[in-house]
């Protein structure tokens, strides 16, 4: 999740904890801090964009390691904090919580989380929440915000905190309700169509929870659902990409290729520019034709397809026409989202489609 949204957190859980014994606005503080701790793992010298994208949220997201790490830093707050000289649970229990609060929280969305790195390497990503979620984040920035006007804890601000935390964490479990409704509902189109994707998965679209995008994996190409819940569906709108699988021979000497093939657990494409560099995206974080994470990984070089230093492609993350199209989204109404409208299908017309997609790898 995003910085904001974690201090805030990571501030709730503080004052959560030790608000009755350091006051609202100093466990607000340090619960704030101690929340956006994990995330300075972006100042990691890693070798490259490839490992930078690959390896980030690791060791200081793993709850084993925040674990290790919870006395060195407790005492480090029992000391700075004179209220908590004698409340040496109290100090360890809060930077736990503030730190595994950041790493689970950061699980529920699609990048993935190695929550028990170095046990168990693979990262957990739910992927029920979007990165930035207005409904999730406002009523923990609130009480924070309130917390910093005030200097001791009262009855008003306990309940508060209480109400902030308790609605933050529901709108968690509607999300992971919300998803499988969404995934249901894709599921269905497609086994009516005879469409039996490889894999799939749903996701919310930007800043909600009401309207949905499920992509399918089919071969040759990947099918973008977008399912508003609070539409029928008819309001179900579907589109069908080419994303050129890459061969056995080009994984071959290619790591940042096999790299990128793993961590997107299969949600890629590829594609040729007209230079010659061939870009590798993963298809699970943002939109067709504006996706966050697209890489160039090899070139052709007259011969054939060799592999390139891995360089990361930065873009706009929106396209014309996506917010309108996100409201109409969230309230229930069917709308073609104009980055796509070349791509726009009919389910039942699909199987046509794909055999038009089927092109040689891109390598």
């Amino acid at each position: 999740m995003d910085s904001i949204t974690q201090f805030a957190l990571g501030a709730g859980v503080g004052m959560a904890v030790l608000g009755r014994r350091v006051g609202a606005r100093n466990a607000a503080l340090a619960g704030g801090l101690l929340g956006t701790l994990p995330d300075l793992d972006v100042f990691w010298p890693f070798d490259g964009d490839i490992d930078r994208f690959v390896l980030h949220r690791g060791a200081t997201h793993s709850l084993v390691m925040q674990a290790l790490a919870t006395p060195v830093l407790g005492e480090l707050l029992r000391l700075s904090m004179r209220a908590l000289r004698g409340f040496r649970w109290q100090a360890w229990l809060a930077v736990f919580l503030c730190l595994s609060t950041h790493a689970l929280l950061d699980a529920m969305t699609i990048y993935g989380t190695r929550l028990f790195w170095p046990v168990w390497d693979t990262p957990l990503g739910v992927g029920s929440v979007f990165i930035i979620d207005p409904l999730y984040t406002l009523p923990l920035l609130g009480v924070t915000l309130w917390a910093f006007f005030l200097r001791n804890w009262s009855a008003g601000i306990r309940r508060a905190v209480t109400v902030a935390l308790a609605v933050s964490t529901a709108y968690l479990g509607w999300g992971v309700i919300a998803q499988q409704i969404a995934q249901s509902r894709a599921d269905r189109m497609l086994a009516d169509a005879g469409i039996a994707p490889e894999r799939s998965f749903a996701t919310p679209t930007p800043f909600n929870s009401l309207f949905w995008r499920v992509v399918a994996i089919d071969g040759p190409r990947y099918i973008n659902l977008y399912v508003p819940l609070l539409g029928g569906e008819a309001a179900i709108t579907d589109y069908a990409h080419p994303r050129q699988p890459v061969s056995p021979a080009c994984l071959d000497g290619n790591g940042a290729m096999r790299t990128l093939q793993a961590f997107s657990k299969g949600f890629y494409r590829v594609d040729t520019a007209e230079d010659g560099s061939v870009t590798m995206t993963d298809l699970r974080m943002g939109l067709t034709t504006r996706y966050v994470f697209r890489f160039i990984v090899a070139e052709h070089n007259g011969k054939g397809v060799v592999p390139a230093m891995p360089r990361r492609i930065r873009g706009e993350r929106s396209a014309p026409g996506d917010l309108a199209w996100i409201r109409a989204g969230v309230l229930g109404r069917p709308a073609i989202r104009p980055a796509e409208a070349d791509a726009a299908v009919d389910l039942r017309r699909i199987p046509a489609v794909a055999e038009a997609m089927r092109e040689k790898p891109a390598c």
